[in-house]
């Protein structure tokens, strides 16, 4: 029997492949990168991501660096920003020419907290409250006047009261003021008892609107002494600061020096007589307004001193 000898060659035999495409650029590829990331220019995003050695905690792989790494790395080679002032706000536009800035002023115009102020409204009884500072102590003579108000009837059965006549004295008693007025609404009673005033007294009165300009402009930073002031400044529909009024009907020296109980507002003419040891508003003709202002500011007199410094102490109380 033939020897059967078979060549078997186990080494593996070279097949044919396909060519490696794409590994010549991947090479090149790799050179670039790590020349780009020794010069420092390769973007962090396409740095690879360091793996923490083994063994050492989780493996939680860090998250996706964003704007905010590179804005937190840029704020550290910088160091510290510094604060940037916030400019303020510019005022509304108004009508009228521009207002100049004052120093220290730091906001608009008429706004809280800021170096301007605004003018004062005037009130529906056509004043402005003006000039409410507390007057010196003692109050100056020229800055003291005394006024009384007579009024008539107006209205249904004429109960309403309107102003018929106003005078204002003087500190000495010297007359500023003493005018009939005409109401603007047609007169009911006269009160002639009481006001003294006749239908004759209206023949040549002026309007309300006439002297109520003429009255206030006197009135106008002054402190004003009456007796129930209250009643006056009604029919003058105005309103005077408290700072700058003294009402003797409220006075509590007055009424003690009269004998009588500090709480209660004693009439004009028993203060007079108890006080000044003069009769007013006797006989038929009615009340004299000159004559009652007069009275008014001598009865103020009498505790002016005691009474202004009261005030001073306790500017809250009047």
């Amino acid at each position: 029997m033939a020897d059967l000898i078979l060549n078997v060659d186990f080494a593996p035999s070279e097949r044919p492949g396909k060519k490696e495409t794409g590994n010549r650029k991947h090479k090149s590829f790799l050179q670039r990168r790590r020349t780009l990331e020794r010069r420092g220019v390769l973007k962090q995003k396409q740095l690879p991501v360091a793996q923490p050695p083994p063994g050492r905690g989780s493996r939680q792989k860090p998250g996706p660096r964003g704007r905010r790494d590179k804005k937190q790395e840029a704020a550290t080679r910088k160091g510290p920003e510094k604060p940037t002032s916030i400019p303020p706000k510019p005022c509304p536009k108004v009508n009228g020419p521009p207002s100049i800035a004052q120093p220290g002023a730091t906001s608009c115009p008429g706004s809280k907290g800021t170096g301007l102020s605004s003018k004062p409204k005037t009130t529906a009884w056509g004043t402005a409250k003006r000039n409410q500072k507390a007057p010196s102590f003692p109050p100056q003579p020229t800055k003291l006047v005394a006024i009384d108000c007579e009024m008539v009837g107006t209205g249904p059965g004429g109960r309403t009261s309107d102003l018929a006549r106003c005078s204002i004295v003087g500190y000495q008693g010297d007359i500023m003021y003493d005018q009939y007025i005409r109401p603007t609404a047609p007169i009911v009673d006269y009160r002639t008892r009481w006001s003294g005033i006749r239908r004759q007294h209206m023949v040549n009165a002026i309007p309300f609107s006439k002297a109520q300009r003429e009255i206030l402009s006197i009135l106008s930073g002054k402190i004003v002494v009456g007796h129930a002031i209250y009643n006056d400044f009604k029919a003058l529909k105005y309103f005077h600061p408290k700072a700058l009024t003294r009402d003797t009907s409220k006075i509590p020296l007055l009424n003690r020096k009269g004998g009588f109980p500090e709480n209660t507002s004693i009439s004009l003419k028993r203060l007079t007589k108890e006080l000044l040891h003069k009769d007013i508003q006797v006989g038929k003709n009615g009340h004299s307004s000159v004559e009652d202002a007069r009275a008014t500011m001598e009865l103020y007199k009498v505790v002016e001193a005691e009474w202004e410094q009261h005030l001073m102490l306790n500017p809250k109380q009047e």
